[in-house]
């Protein structure tokens, strides 16, 4: 469709056409169509001089793939100017013709609620629809969360609003939020095929205008609908937007549209400027950086065909998620048992894919079509990449990387998978260590987001880019990191699970510990994830470095645990005592053996507030965090929050520990380091605020 001479003077954003009868409103802000100023004016203007006498409908459209994608987060900023979005939805909803949305690509947060103030929204079948504004830390401001519940009702819109989830056009379609389906799946709704389809709906519309500010909510059941609150903001996690946006969204029955309108762009602008808002923006800007920008211009090197080594749950989780993005993947494992094992959690995760309506049946038959099981190492010869994810033992890891090297080409990506083994050590005396790298998946691999990409002092610039384009086809969150002992996420978390420990030998009870930072916005607390881990684990490492103990403040509690077989889980009995139903219950046996470790070694028990719990918490991880920046395991502090909350379930509306050092002045931080490195004692290393 080419554009008219008659364009909208705003810098080209958008522009204005006329197709017969029907007027087109084109939005053309590259390269997702967000929402600014400009865009906003522009929609005004076409909107002032579209000729009501002659014509019969308007359709507003987005060049390229998406109607709308959003607001651009950067304007929240600062304050808002105007037009604003709800003064564009207004200006829509009450224009004398009636206007057409044509839904497309991502249409989020602002684009959904421009294409509510519609009279009507049609849509591509590839289109994603949603109000996502609680992960960024706001509610829908433009009118969101009033028209929502008066088109698909309370209960849907509650479900969308309050959980920031998109639903795809074909959903949207069974609730009534979309009228018409395009019938081509190809196209944005601009390519001559899809167009003609719009103008002809246009032309045959006679619906007229359907302002659903003079619409009511549908009934519904309040009992039931508070259930259904409570149920989603238990989902929400803390997201403090959450629960602001179900008030509003329930007052939709109660309050005047206009008075409802009102009090939600109050709320919008208020949660605004919060630090949560902040951080969840913060980190919006941060996952979507590129995890490596190489020095020199390089291309990455083309991977179709990943090879990857044990058939466990770790290397068959990886295996899956390869699968799912496309690869052809072998999966190599000698043991027989082992092999069959992985092929089959494969298999079952694939068929649960279906089941959820994930996965069709067809792209499940195509993943397994792509996976060739063998336990012979020579048909991994003609492999791109090969992730080694075998037992964490040294000497077995270098004999396998001296076997490989022996049978895939020197263009072969070589990555091992380990936690916490030196990667030069295990790759020693390979040939051309350039395309030796780590590649750390946490599990489970296919579901855990977080990737840690591990750069060997050989490694090129060509693999860590490889290796880049690698995961952004997995769907990971990756950052590139230095080899050392831990990387970036398991050294943040020793550093966290140690000053819990210490606590717990001060005074403070597991059960303590785990509310406080769980209250604090952590998934789960730190004795409940090592009972869920292992408690054994640990123990052989720590039983590995036993001989360096002196050197650091050292807590024997865990090690008693173990020795008494209570190793988590597993066993029934760990921190916790566990059900069938592997509930955590509290055990009198851990406070007694707690007890008596503090009495045999003097201590008297101090009383913790869960303020204090929380505060040695957050400070272990920026000590920690400004270490790994002081020598120069990562080089982007940003990385360091990304780690914690993508892989260690560190309340994203809190941003991460830089993030939040970050919020405080040089004096509060060094002082409260000070404190930290006084209560921590022995061993403590002591960082300053100058590592960023």
């Amino acid at each position: 469709m080419a554009d008219s001479s008659n364009t909208s003077p705003s810098a080209g954003r958008v522009h204005l056409s006329q197709e017969g009868q029907i007027a087109i409103i084109t939005l053309d802000n590259p390269p997702v169509n967000s929402s600014n100023d400009v865009v906003r004016r522009g929609i005004l203007a076409a909107l002032d001089r579209i000729d009501t006498q002659q014509s019969h409908a308007v359709v507003l459209m987005g060049k390229g793939p998406n109607l709308m994608a959003g607001a651009d987060l950067r304007e929240l900023e600062h304050e808002p100017t105007e037009p604003t979005l709800p003064q564009v939805t207004a200006a829509i909803s009450a224009f004398p013709l009636p206007v057409i949305a044509v839904i497309s690509g991502h249409t989020l947060g602002g684009g959904l609620e421009l294409a509510l103030a519609c009279d009507s929204r049609i849509a591509t079948p590839t289109a994603l629809l949603g109000l996502p504004e609680v992960t960024v830390g706001v509610i829908p401001g433009a009118g969101g969360t009033q028209r929502l519940p008066r088109v698909v009702g309370l209960p849907l819109a509650l479900d969308m609003i309050v959980s920031g989830k998109p639903m795809t056009a074909l959903d949207a379609h069974k609730i009534g939020l979309v009228d018409e389906l395009l019938r081509s799946s190809e196209g944005d709704g601009s390519d001559t095929e899809s167009f003609e389809q719009v103008l002809a709906y246009a032309n045959r519309y006679q619906g007229g205008k359907q302002p659903l500010a003079e619409r009511d909510v549908p009934p519904a059941d309040e009992q039931a609908l508070n259930a259904q609150v409570d149920k989603l903001l238990a989902r929400a996690r803390g997201l403090p937007a959450a629960p602001v946006a179900a008030k509003i969204v329930m007052k939709a029955p109660t309050l005047s549209f206009s008075a409802a309108i009102a009090e939600e762009r109050a709320q919008f602008l208020a949660l605004r400027g919060s630090e949560s808002a902040q951080a969840l923006r913060y980190l919006f800007f941060a996952e979507r950086e590129k995890p490596f920008e190489p020095t020199q211009p390089v291309k990455a090197a083309p991977v179709s065909r990943i090879s990857v080594v044990g058939a466990g749950t770790m290397g068959s989780g990886i295996a899956l998620c390869a699968l799912k993005a496309g690869y052809s993947v072998d999966l190599l494992e000698l043991n027989d048992q082992a092999l069959e094992a992985g092929v089959a959690r494969i298999t079952q995760a694939l068929d649960e894919g279906v089941k959820r309506q994930r996965l069709t049946q067809a792209q499940r038959d195509d993943a397994l079509s792509r996976l060739n099981p063998t336990q012979q190492l020579p048909e991994v010869a003609g492999t791109d990449l090969v992730i080694e994810a075998i037992v964490e033992e040294l000497a077995i890891k270098r004999s396998l990387f001296a076997d490989l090297a022996q049978w895939v080409s020197e263009g072969t990506l070589l990555a091992s998978n380990t936690s916490y083994l030196d990667i030069e050590q295990i790759a020693e005396g390979i040939p051309h260590p350039e395309r030796v790298l780590g590649l750390h998946f946490f599990s489970p691999a296919d579901r855990m987001p977080l990737m840690e990409i591990v750069r060997c002092n050989a490694t090129s610039e060509q693999t860590l880019s490889t290796a880049a384009r690698v995961a952004h086809q997995l769907k990971k969150r990756a950052i590139v990191v230095a080899n050392s002992w831990g990387f970036v996420g398991n050294r943040l978390y020793a550093a966290y699970r140690r000053q819990c420990e210490f606590m717990l030998e001060e005074g403070a009870s597991p059960e303590h510990i785990d509310a406080a930072l769980e209250a604090y916005g952590f998934a789960m607390g730190p004795f409940k994830v090592a009972d869920m881990s292992g408690l054994d684990i640990a123990w052989k490492m720590r039983q590995q470095t036993a001989d360096t103990r002196h050197l650091r403040r050292y807590v024997g509690i865990p090690d008693l645990l173990c020795e008494a077989g209570r190793f988590g889980r597993k066993t029934g009995r760990g921190y916790y005592r566990y059900d069938e139903a592997t509930q955590p219950t509290s055990d009198p046996e851990v406070a007694q053996l707690v007890e008596r470790y503090r009495e045999e070694h003097a201590i008297t028990p101090n009383a913790f507030s869960t303020q204090e719990i929380q505060q040695r918490a957050e400070l272990a991880l920026i000590n920690e965090a400004l270490l790994l920046l002081e020598e120069g395991v990562c080089q982007r502090p940003a990385d360091i929050d990304i780690a914690l909350v993508n892989g260690y379930g560190f309340p994203r509306w809190r941003g991460g520990p830089l993030f939040i050092a970050r919020q405080m002045s040089d004096r509060q931080l060094e002082s409260a380091l000070d404190t930290l490195a006084d209560v921590s004692g022995k061993g403590h290393q002591r960082t300053h605020r100058q590592a960023f």
